[in-house]
């Protein structure tokens, strides 16, 4: 039985529109459900997302407890005229990705939880609505295995991340999140539980992947692991030059596996003691000290590498031999390389520390007006000159990342867009609110002027985690891949049911022969 939670609300539309609506109520009762109404504001978990720019009112929040559960409501939706299914992991989109105005939402967190790990073949099981921090915990305690690809921040749901990309700085040599998959089990706009893998149903697994939730709702998915190491050496390198800085970046990434870091990313900083933008963000303990050279600009970069290894009698030595090699002839200011090492899950959980002092702090439920983009290394230099040294020459209020990633470890046939040159950099501006800082509409039309900036000057780039409000510029941001991704629309969701928030099809859309 379905555990249908918290909300009804006919009145979440105008009430000229209400009418549209009256056909709801009687679907739903005619489900077997856990039925409730209810006239709840606008302030539920449901009507917001982490970017808490948009504000939405669902109609109905379900709880799912099955893939056959989450079938159910989409076949509900299928017999009506107007209502559309949105899947909801943590919330952690940040501009209404997640959310389904005057539709249902799915808490996927609801879910059975399931995270079972097959050590002989190297792969987890996981629900979709499972947390990535839970996946880690249960592999490593367990089983001492993890996965290969990463986020920076883990509490995001598997579902969420492998509908989107998933990139960290592991990405380099194992491909993002949604090349370390073998098999899932998607529920369709059609209302079909289906399994699909390379092998089966492989239309469906290569368009889910990357499909912003498109063509279904992933229920369950099996991921690759590896064994872990016992401990990283995390360093932080600071550079004054953009060039030197991207140069040693493209180099590491672009070595052979066993040649190089396991980790390696990078973020912009300003010089000035800005706790949050500045020179206090670099280092890695409280002890360690910074000293910038009077001749630096007012930007400067960190490359932030980690080296795996197993805590034995001689793996110091070697480590510290091993590191010395790689960074011999990086271009980094002498003096400024800092240093630590910390157990392997208390690196991939680095994050968690920030989310909390954020929830202490007020800034994490504030709004986040985050933007990111994949840019080809070709437009990077001009990038900086235009957009870190000018534009935001001052900071974000938050992490400005910016790291390598390499075209050939994604899957064409999957369904994100990417620049075209083989390396091109995720540009990532963490913005938080600051009660001293830009307003919100600052910061959004500060969004809109870099975009409008990549654009005028020609730059082969795309936007990750995207947010576009008209076909038009969903045409323009799939390219070539843009037929393509509506024919799988017409294949896996021909009613446009599913993922509204993304404004990329509107209800009863149908793909123009």
């Amino acid at each position: 039985m379905l555990a249908y939670v918290a909300r009804f609300r006919p009145d979440a539309a105008p009430s000229d529109e209400n009418h549209q609506y009256d056909d709801v109520l009687p679907l739903f009762k005619s489900l077997d459900l856990d039925f409730s109404l209810s006239s709840s504001s606008s302030s539920s978990s449901a009507s917001w997302d982490f970017g808490h720019l948009y504000p939405s009112n669902p109609l109905a929040v379900v709880q799912p407890s099955s893939a056959g559960d989450v079938a159910k409501v989409i076949q509900l939706a299928l017999r009506s005229n107007n209502l559309t299914v949105a899947a909801r992991g943590n919330g952690h989109s940040v501009n209404g990705q997640s959310l389904a105005d005057r539709g249902i939402v799915l808490d996927m967190k609801a879910m059975e939880p399931r995270i079972d790990v097959f050590p002989d073949a190297g792969i987890v099981d996981v629900s979709g609505g499972a947390l990535w921090e839970d996946v880690l915990r249960h592999c490593v305690s367990g089983h001492k295995l993890c996965p290969r690809s990463w986020t920076d921040y883990l509490g995001l749901t598997v579902g969420g991340t492998l509908s989107n990309g998933g990139v960290s700085g592991q990405s380099f040599l194992y491909g993002p999140q949604t090349e370390n998959v073998t098999e899932m089990e998607v529920v369709t706009g059609n209302g079909d539980v289906l399994i699909c893998s390379e092998n089966q149903n492989s239309e469906l697994f290569y368009g889910v992947l990357g499909g912003l939730g498109q063509f279904g709702i992933i229920t369950r998915a099996s991921i690759l692991l590896h064994p872990i190491p016992d401990k990283v050496r995390w360093t932080r390198l600071v550079y004054t030059e953009f060039s030197e800085f991207a140069g040693d970046a493209e180099k590491l990434v672009t070595l052979p596996a066993e040649e190089t870091f396991h980790y390696v990313e990078g973020f912009v900083f300003v010089n000035s003691a800005d706790p949050v933008n500045g020179w206090p963000s670099v280092p890695l303990n409280p002890t360690q000290s910074i000293g910038i050279p009077d001749s630096a600009s007012p930007v400067l970069y960190c490359l932030e590498v980690a080296l795996h290894y197993n805590d034995d009698d001689d793996s110091h030595s070697l480590i510290d031999q091993r590191i010395g090699k790689l960074i011999g002839g990086l271009r980094f200011v002498h003096g400024l390389r800092f240093e630590t090492d910390v157990g392997y899950t208390d690196f991939l959980m680095r994050v968690k520390r920030v989310e909390d002092e954020a929830k202490v702090n007020g800034t994490w439920d504030a709004p986040h007006p985050w933007l990111n983009l994949l840019i080809s290394k070709d437009d990077m230099a001009e990038f900086d000159r235009l957009v870190f040294k000018n534009i935001l020459r001052h900071g974000v209020g938050g992490p400005v990342l910016v790291y390598p990633l390499l075209r050939s470890k994604w899957d064409a046939r999957k369904s994100v867009a990417l620049p075209e040159s083989e390396i091109f950099y995720l540009v990532a501006l963490l913005r938080f609110r600051s009660p001293d800082g830009l307003t919100v509409e600052e910061m959004v039309n500060q969004n809109k002027e870099i975009i409008e900036i990549c654009s005028n000057q020609g730059m082969d780039f795309k936007m990750y985690l995207p947010h576009y409000t008209s076909m038009e510029e969903w045409g323009i941001h799939f390219g070539n891949q843009w037929p393509r991704f509506q024919r799988r629309k017409a294949d896996f969701d021909p009613t446009a049911i599913l993922a509204p928030g993304q404004k990329i099809f509107p209800r009863n859309w149908h793909i123009k022969e």
